[in-house]
């Protein structure tokens, strides 16, 4: 009976425990939104969430919200003047991050587009296109 018991408790532990599979999300209260876009995904590709960009005092960003992708190798988060990897600038690898630094020294007027790309077989997969506020 006290095995059961404690079988009992150590289950309980176990489940009460457990990991909240609940993304964390960057709070934005101190930035301003500047632009905001949703995803579209190009041929094959399944894609959900919007791009949007903040800026405040020191720093630019974009974040990815309520994104998921298709998965693929070697996917890359641009800032382009297209909606294709023409002119680019590299945020980084496509991660489980949910924001993307930006240079300070871009000029987020004619960066109007986030991509989503695949650097090694030169495929792009989605494409956000920036409506600014």
């Amino acid at each position: 009976m006290f095995q059961k018991i404690i079988l009992v408790i150590a289950i309980f532990f176990t489940l009460s425990c457990s990991k909240d599979d609940t993304p964390s999300t960057t709070n934005n209260n101190n930035a301003d939104l500047f632009a905001t876009g949703e995803f579209v995904p190009t041929s094959g590709i399944t894609v959900t969430g919007k791009a949007t960009i903040y800026k405040n005092a020191t720093q630019k960003y974009v974040a990815l919200e309520n994104f998921s992708i298709s998965s693929g190798p070697d996917l890359k988060v641009y800032l382009s003047t297209t909606v294709s990897p023409d002119t680019f600038i590299n945020l980084g690898d496509l991660t489980t991050a949910t924001t993307y630094a930006i240079p300070q020294a871009t000029d987020l007027e004619i960066y109007k587009y986030v991509l989503i790309h695949c650097q090694t077989h030169n495929h792009l997969y989605a494409v956000a296109s920036l409506n600014t506020f």
